[in-house]
């Protein structure tokens, strides 16, 4: 088996995982052990030919020392609590890098000391925030996007007097790393709502910016506590994740992994365990179309990428831009059964957007947040529609969409039952908007389309391949969505990443 062979081998294994066990409990109570099988998917995985295993054991020791903590302090989690069981790992991480690395840890003085120096661009970026001046946004962006808090580290780093490795580990330490749960702008908007003065809230977000990196784990419990996190004891949790994982940190800084990699790695790779696989996603999934939509796209992501590889297909940057375009086409594909494009819905979401800011001043700072991912995916899923309806004009062939020249299977849609009968689930005479309404749920939660565990389980096999290149955040321009309506191209930071 070809190191590609096995990377689609690992990301399929992990997708289908969660949709089996989502098939079987949708609708029922969650319980910790429901996550079991993607616990074991991953405790298959290795390293082959050139990959690190120490990049393998910070994704595998990490999905073991979450599970098995999280279960002993709980046997579920309320879906208000579930979105953030990822956001647990990388404050632990960090301390630890703070301890093995006392040069890093000075490094993040000066850089805390740099964010409180940056009143002004903090400032301007916060009331941008605070009044939509940038449209829906992403404010855990894994790339560089306007309004999103890595965009704002990424500037403040470039005028902070430090080591370029120890700038991209901070950088990626607030992007597919997640330190702490908290997007920039939120303490602001709270303040200056409260009545506040603009100075006086923008001097409590910068206390916070500096506390998050300063004391992660300390500022993750008090975010959360702040929050009303009941499902379990959280400061706990952090402590023992630190303590669990100090020798999985210790190896992977003997085999020479990067730094960036390291607080990369072990943070999304949890997520599916009690967040994707979780009781929002049960509840969610009761809906039979929102269901088999989940279940149609996973078909055609397994299906796409095994033709590929039949085709020969070698290089592992291709085989997660096949695995991401393969899920964009396939929900263009169905939203347009029901007649709407992603221009429209990118129309749609954007007013939604700037009307929700006048309804919500204090909305959370990520409630647009999938609402980006969702239009970022059917955009690029339109255009690889359109190139191939163009291609087969009026021809009685069937649609051909491509990426990267591997064919798409756009099949698995069509031979949906649930999906291709619409009519059974509203008033019959009438089901025209069926689809796009689970679509529109999907649009709130798009981690099984986009996929997460997918795009998770690559990326541990593309960083085990390049180990000392920094993995995140993608320093790549991502194409938005939202830039067809809210032009914002000159505040992005994509090709100044540090």
């Amino acid at each position: 088996m070809s190191v590609y062979n096995k990377m689609i081998h690992e990301a399929i294994e992990a997708q289908k995982a969660d949709v089996n066990v989502i098939i079987k409990k949708r609708g029922t109570k969650f319980k910790l052990a429901d996550v079991k099988p993607y616990v074991d998917v991953a405790n298959k995985m290795k390293a082959q030919g050139d990959q690190s295993q120490a990049v393998f054991d910070l994704h595998i020791d990490s999905i073991n020392a979450h599970f098995e903590i999280l279960s002993s302090l709980t046997d579920t989690v309320r879906p208000e609590d579930d979105p953030f069981v990822e956001h647990y790992q990388t404050g632990p991480i960090l301390e630890i890098l703070y301890d093995e690395k006392p040069d890093f840890r000075k490094a993040m003085d000066k850089f805390i000391e740099a964010i409180g120096k940056s009143e002004a661009l903090i400032g301007k970026e916060v009331i941008r925030r605070y009044g939509g001046f940038y449209g829906p946004t992403c404010v855990v962006d894994f790339a560089l996007v306007p309004g999103s808090t890595t965009n704002l580290v990424n500037r403040i780093l470039k005028n902070t007097n430090i080591k370029d490795d120890y700038k991209r580990t901070i950088l990626a330490s607030k992007s597919w790393g997640m330190n702490t749960s908290y997007g920039i702008g939120d303490v602001f908007a709270h303040a200056i709502e409260s009545g506040k003065t603009a100075a006086d809230a923008v001097k409590e977000e910068i206390k916070t910016l500096k506390f998050i990196y300063d004391q992660p784990i300390e500022a993750q419990t008090k975010l959360m506590e702040d929050m009303g996190h009941t499902s379990f004891d959280v400061k706990k949790y952090q402590e023992q994740y630190k303590e669990r994982m100090k020798s999985t940190i210790k190896a992977a800084i003997d085999d020479g992994v990067l730094d960036a990699n390291i607080v990369t790695v072990p943070a999304y790779c949890v997520g599916d365990i009690a967040h994707h696989i979780s009781q929002s996603t049960f509840n969610m999934c009761k809906d039979d179309v929102t269901m088999s939509i989940i279940e149609a796209e996973t078909a055609v992501l397994e299906n796409t990428l095994n033709n590929a590889l039949k085709q020969g297909i070698d290089n592992e940057y291709k085989i997660l831009t096949l695995a991401t375009a393969s899920t964009a086409a396939g929900a263009e594909y169905i939203l347009e059964k029901d007649g709407f494009t992603a221009p429209m819905v990118v129309d749609l979401l954007t007013k939604r957007f700037h009307n929700y800011v006048q309804l919500y001043p204090t909305r959370g700072a990520a409630a647009e947040l999938h609402n980006h991912d969702f239009m970022d995916m059917i955009w690029r899923g339109w255009h690889i529609l359109e190139k191939a309806a163009k291609a087969k004009n009026g021809s009685d062939s069937a649609l051909a969409p491509k990426s990267g020249g591997y064919p798409i299977d756009l099949g698995p849609i069509d031979k949906n039952e649930v999906i291709m009968n619409p009519q059974r689930y509203t008033y019959p005479g009438c089901a025209i908007t069926v689809r796009f309404s689970s679509l529109m749920r999907l649009a709130d939660y798009p981690c099984l389309l986009t996929s997460e565990p997918v795009t998770a389980t690559l990326m541990t096999n593309i960083i085990a391949l390049h180990k000392d290149e920094p993995g995140a955040p993608a320093r790549v321009c991502k194409n938005c969505a939202i830039t067809s309506i809210d032009k914002r191209h000159q505040y992005c930071q994509w090709a100044e990443a540090v």
